[in-house]
C-alpha cells in the first residue's frame, strides 16, 4: 500500500496495486487544512500556557485538552481556548484538523483541565453553517493571538466569509458526558 501525504494542502492519498495488471490505482481519503505550530509556539508558548493552565491560573479561557489517543489508548494533552457564547462551550481549532481534533473525534469525549479541577465532557462536532457564529464570536475574543491562521477573516467578515473557511476550522460543542 502507498501513502502519499502533501503537507500543504494536506491531501491524503491511499493507493496500491490494482488486479493483476498491476496499474496504480489511487483514492483520496480526505483533504484537510492543517497549520502546524512553529518551534517557538511548539517549545515556548504552548508549554508556558499550559504549565500555568495546570497550576490553576487560565489565560483568558485556557484549558488543557486531555483527549485518549485514536490508535495507542494514551492520553494526549495541549492547551486550548474555550470560547463561552451564548450560553453555551466551544472548542475550535484555529490551526485546523491538528490530532486533538482526530482523537476527539474518535473518541468521542475527552477532558477540560484547570488545576486540580477536571472535567469530562462529550463533544459534538457542528456543521459548518452551525459555525459561523461561533467563529465570529472566537475571532472577536482572540483574533490577535489566532488571526493569522483565519486566511485573513475576522470578526467584522460576513456570513459568507465566514461558512468559506468554516471546513477549515473543526468546532465542537462542549457537553456535559451523560
Amino acid at each position: 500500500m502507498i501513502w502519499a501525504v502533501a503537507t500543504s494542502a494536506q491531501l491524503i492519498v491511499m493507493g496500491g496495486r490494482c488486479g493483476p495488471c498491476g496499474g496504480v490505482r489511487q483514492t483520496v481519503v480526505m483533504a484537510v487544512h492543517y497549520r502546524a505550530p512553529g518551534w517557538l509556539t511548539r517549545n515556548v508558548f504552548n508549554r508556558a500556557v499550559a504549565f500555568l493552565t495546570r497550576y490553576g491560573l487560565s489565560i483568558l479561557g485556557s484549558r488543557v485538552l486531555a483527549v485518549k489517543g485514536r490508535t495507542s489508548g494514551v492520553w494526549r494533552t495541549t492547551p486550548v481556548n474555550l470560547l463561552e457564547h451564548d450560553g453555551r462551550r466551544y472548542l475550535v481549532s484555529a490551526r485546523g484538523h491538528g490530532q486533538w481534533v482526530r482523537n476527539l473525534r474518535a473518541a468521542g469525549t475527552g477532558e477540560l483541565r484547570v488545576g486540580k479541577r477536571t472535567e469530562a465532557f462529550r463533544g459534538r462536532e457542528l456543521t459548518d453553517d452551525e459555525k459561523v457564529p461561533v467563529l465570529r464570536a472566537y475571532l472577536k475574543r482572540w483574533k490577535a493571538e489566532v488571526g493569522t491562521f483565519f486566511a485573513g477573516v475576522g470578526p467584522e467578515s460576513s456570513d459568507e466569509q465566514l461558512r468559506a473557511i468554516a471546513p477549515d476550522h473543526p468546532a465542537f460543542e462542549v457537553l456535559p458526558v451523560p
